[in-house]
């Protein structure tokens, strides 16, 4: 079964981290861009961050950057998103996929919910 499946979610208080885990199952995720995506209530999808297939450049929303990194471990099929300095405005649904273009993409997964709140 190929499928995308996303960890790691939590109630955190503002200044903390987590790490999201998005993990390939049925093909090598070293092959893929992939893209973490967020979803607040009531807003939609947004870009997170994208690492690329070809060198690991990575990309990030400005809202972001600074505070997230992302990379891969090719051993465990599993591609990481580091969050620190959480705020409040961070919490939302977080979701990954093998794309940086979410309109091109309709497998999307269960996502791990993110909670920033003291």
């Amino acid at each position: 079964q190929v499928e995308l499946v996303e960890s790691g979610g939590a109630l955190v208080q503002p200044g903390g981290s987590l790490r999201l885990s998005c993990t390939a199952s049925g093909f090598t995720l070293i092959s893929y861009q992939l893209g973490w995506f967020r979803q607040a209530p009531g807003k939609e999808r947004e870009g997170v961050s994208c690492i690329s297939n070809k060198n690991n450049s990575t990309v990030y929303a400005n809202s972001v950057k600074g505070r997230f990194t992302t990379s891969r471990d090719n051993a465990r099929n599993t591609v990481y998103l580091q969050m620190n300095s959480l705020k409040p405005e961070d919490t939302a649904v977080y979701y990954c996929a093998t794309t940086c273009k979410p309109w091109e993409y309709d497998s999307w997964g269960q996502g791990t919910q993110v909670t920033v709140s003291s």
